[in-house]
């Protein structure tokens, strides 16, 4: 690649490397060690690796040969500390104030960092330069909260994303983008990217609803639950009313403003497939978000009841575990072949009563097979009826949960807004079906 050298570039150079010399001086500086580099070092530091660079831009002789003098000189210093903590080294207590003790690769890895920053800005887009150094200060100053983090994930878990990252990607690369069988159009491709969508969107939930804010209250809880399963965060809720009855107004609302963040999360998976489809429905889904967040408002104001004391809830299942994977893989294989028959001998029809029966199990599935093509040929109005019809009959189903677990008392607001809400659900589903002809 041809170097981009120019005043406005030199300007980023120095810039960034300002920028990172200086919130590295800082967060040692708090600390009372000593490390190389810092708000002078970092900028020339930047300068002369550009400077080398741009010597020989072809071959790039110049440059390796300083960050080879530069790798040696962070070699010898790093191995000079690391001796300093030795089997004789002080006690963890006296090593935080000790300057030459408790040596780490930060401070090298950084010296590396600001010299490569001057090629980057030259050669990538500045966004790239930017982006690696912007990363580079929140990772020095996260020391502590990720050290933490990593102290609180299990391995168990980390090795089940590791296998979810190889599935990822090695397996799903590897699997035809073709249909196997003339009974749906999905491929395995798209069957596999459908598990991959849906359990990355629920384990975002899922992370920091365990691990970030576990005990941040009854909402919050339902904002993250929402976005990661609302069935299942109704069936958690409802068993709560028994464990903290001071916690029936936010456990009320907390159970429609699931069902609520349930129709953003729809949104999200449909555009993660199918932008146009997405488009058409968005006013819909958005007004119904709408909706139920309103009706989750009203619970809380008219309800009775303190709040909650922000205990943890019981722990969520990891949605990365492979037998979830599998399972809501078959789920999906299922429902798009039910659709299909369905559509084949009923029409519209039985796509709609499908809907319906699917609605009192996972919706996932089949809201993803006809986002990504299952019914090639369906008009989007009848996608959207029938994901409307899904969702109003899920919303059916968590109001009989809520009954269920915690008592037609305890749940009458919950159990009239999710009523209310399915049928405003049916409304517009009927509306759309009318106006599909």
């Amino acid at each position: 690649m041809t170097p981009n050298a120019s005043p406005q570039n030199l300007a980023l150079v120095l810039g960034l490397s300002f920028f990172f010399g200086l919130a590295y001086e800082e967060f040692y500086a708090q600390r009372a060690l000593y490390r190389p580099g810092g708000v002078r070092t970092f900028p020339l530091l930047a300068l002369l690796g550009l400077g080398l660079y741009l010597v020989d831009p072809t071959h790039a002789v110049a440059f390796s040969a300083g960050l080879l003098v530069l790798g040696a000189w962070l070699f010898a210093w790093y191995r000079s500390h690391v001796k300093a903590d030795g089997p004789d080294s002080p006690p963890p207590a006296e090593a935080a104030a000790a300057p030459s003790a408790a040596a780490g690769l930060m401070g090298p890895v950084c010296n590396l960092l600001a010299y490569v920053i001057g090629p980057i800005v030259v050669l990538e887009p500045s966004w790239v330069a930017v982006s690696v150094t912007v990363s580079a200060v929140l990772l020095l100053g996260a020391r502590e909260p990720l050290h933490e983090l990593a102290r609180r994930i299990p391995f168990d878990e980390i090795a089940t994303f590791g296998k979810f990252l190889v599935l990822t990607g090695i397996v799903l690369p590897l699997l035809p983008n073709a249909p196997v069988t003339r009974l749906t159009a999905i491929t395995p491709h798209q069957l596999w990217l459908a598990v991959v969508v849906v359990s990355s969107l629920s384990y975002g939930s899922y992370l920091v609803q365990r691990y970030v804010s576990p005990t941040r209250g009854v909402l919050l809880a339902a904002v993250l639950g929402g976005l990661y399963s609302s069935t299942a965060t109704t069936v958690v809720l409802a068993q709560r009313v028994r464990e903290d009855p001071g916690a029936l107004r936010d456990i009320r609302a907390g159970i429609v403003l699931a069902t609520a963040l349930m129709y953003f999360r729809i949104a999200l998976v449909i555009a993660a497939f199918n932008l146009l489809l997405a488009r058409a429905f968005a006013p819909v889904l958005l007004g119904l978000t709408v909706l139920g967040v309103l009706l989750a408002a009203g619970c809380y104001w008219l309800g009775g009841g303190g709040r909650s004391a922000g205990t943890a809830f019981a722990r969520p299942k990891n949605p990365l575990e492979l037998s979830a994977a599998l399972i809501f893989a078959a789920m999906f294989v299922i429902v798009s072949l039910a659709s299909a028959w369905a559509r084949t001998q009923f029409g519209h029809t039985g796509v709609y009563a499908l809907a319906a029966i699917v609605g009192v199990t996972d919706i996932d599935p089949f809201v993803l097979s006809l986002a990504q093509g299952g019914l090639q040929g369906m008009p989007s109005a009848v996608m959207m009826v029938a994901i409307l019809i899904a969702a109003a009959s899920n919303n059916l189903l968590k109001a009989a949960y809520a009954v269920g677990f915690a008592g037609v008392r305890a749940s009458l607001p919950p159990l009239a807004a999710l009523v209310l809400l399915a049928l405003a659900t049916l409304g517009v589903a009927a509306w759309l079906a009318a106006g599909a002809g």
